[in-house]
């Protein structure tokens, strides 16, 4: 099979409101509404239905043949449910074309699988009755953890929890000489076979698109489809992974993006002999060649594709340990609100935010960022995280005092 494999990951965090110190035991109620619906409002116009739109369209006109997988996360869902119903009914239409595949993730787009096993299982299973709830029991096989992190030790866990493939970067220092266009397998359970983003095709859409001071400026699809027939013959899977973003938000709709992707499925089907294909189809179609070994956790982001951009510096770090410090006591608390507070503050972004890297890795992280400077961010979070904390401690005593 020579085949091409679209991944979309469609992911809006729960943005915090300015809380200062003094808010703390005074006010328990942390997350920006207004922000937060006019972002997915704005997200929703620009890119969510419009290019929801495009790929129903193309479904269609090509039977099927055309098809693209997606991993929407547990926040971004809960605020479509609250603030774009006719985003989420647009997905599901697609998703009722049976040629279009959910994938699993953490419910709040968490950390932590670098952190707690059984607080990774319940994110996940979290998402997972998630999912069944708005796609009418449609239950996902292939897992795509937070931020494409993975390691041998992530991917055993996710092999525990009967998934057949799971997503990651194509990152070159894991590679070496071999090519991202292979389907492999976790070196703990070869039954878990890994697809490999290849990032400079994917990322030749998704960031260099509109760059016009890139050599290979405009991109076309003649030209994309140049660059996949000019691949070994022999490599049998592009995995072209995107945030679902690129499209009218991150590259807006005057570049061009949406011409080229209502113009690349006739350009692949006309010109060359790929086909397109879910990720579980790979998985079912595609031999793997090999285990793929990675030690320490990879990423999608900046150029080390590792870790630091949510945990590269002490502010990250601190922030990170003291959440992770109330993962048991929370546990032990039975209060809507709390859980629903605790899987908010998790999200991956929160400690984006945090990041102090510089140069071009710097400029995409402010790009993202809500916030002044990433101290900013930090002492914003740990403001929340404190009466988070004291919420905590009073649900506790109540229990306590109510027992004796």
């Amino acid at each position: 099979m020579r085949t091409i494999c679209f991944y979309f990951q469609v992911h809006q965090p729960l943005r915090i409101k300015p809380y200062r110190f003094f808010d703390i035991g005074a006010d328990h109620y942390y997350w920006d509404d207004y922000s937060n619906k006019s972002i997915i409002r704005k997200v929703a116009q620009k890119c969510y239905l419009p290019m929801n739109a495009l790929l129903l369209e193309l479904i269609n006109h090509y039977n099927g043949n055309f098809k693209v997988s997606f991993s929407i996360s547990g926040v971004c869902l809960d605020q479509f449910e609250a603030f774009a119903p006719d985003v989420l009914e647009s997905f599901k239409k697609l998703v009722a074309t049976g040629h279009v595949e959910l994938l699993n993730e953490t419910d709040s787009h968490a950390l932590c699988s670098l952190k707690s096993k059984t607080e990774f299982q319940r994110m996940v299973n979290n998402h997972r009755a998630k999912i069944k709830k708005h796609f009418n029991g449609y239950e996902p096989k292939v897992f795509r953890n937070t931020e494409l992190i993975y390691s041998d030790k992530i991917g055993g866990m996710v092999a525990e929890m009967g998934f057949e493939g799971m997503l990651t970067e194509g990152a070159k220092h894991i590679l070496g000489w071999k090519s991202p266009n292979f389907l492999y397998e976790n070196s703990i359970d070869p039954n878990l076979k890994i697809l490999l983003k290849n990032f400079q095709l994917s990322d030749d859409i998704a960031f260099r698109f509109s760059n016009k001071t890139w050599s290979d400026y405009p991109l076309t699809t003649e030209k994309f489809v140049d660059w996949i027939n000019a691949l070994p013959r022999e490599q049998e899977v592009i995995n072209l992974f995107m945030d679902y973003e690129t499209f009218g938000e991150h590259q807006w709709a005057e570049t061009g993006i949406f011409e080229f992707m209502r113009a690349l499925p006739s350009a692949v089907f006309t010109h060359t002999n790929y086909s397109f294909s879910t990720p579980s189809e790979v998985v079912k179609h595609a031999k793997s060649i090999s285990k793929i070994h990675v030690p320490i956790p990879i990423s999608w982001a900046d150029e080390e594709r590792d870790l630091t951009a949510w945990l590269g510096n002490d502010l990250q770090n601190e922030a990170f340990a003291k959440l992770y410090e109330m993962e048991d006591r929370v546990a032990k608390i039975d209060d809507e609100e709390i859980q629903r507070d605790w899987n908010y503050l998790q999200t991956s972004d929160h400690f984006y935010y945090m990041c102090t890297k510089f140069f071009s890795d710097g400029a995409v992280h402010s790009y993202f960022s809500h916030y002044d400077t990433p101290y900013d961010a930090f002492i914003n979070y740990m403001n929340v995280l404190s009466d988070f904390i004291l919420r905590v401690k009073i649900k506790e005593e109540t229990k306590t005092a109510s027992i004796q």
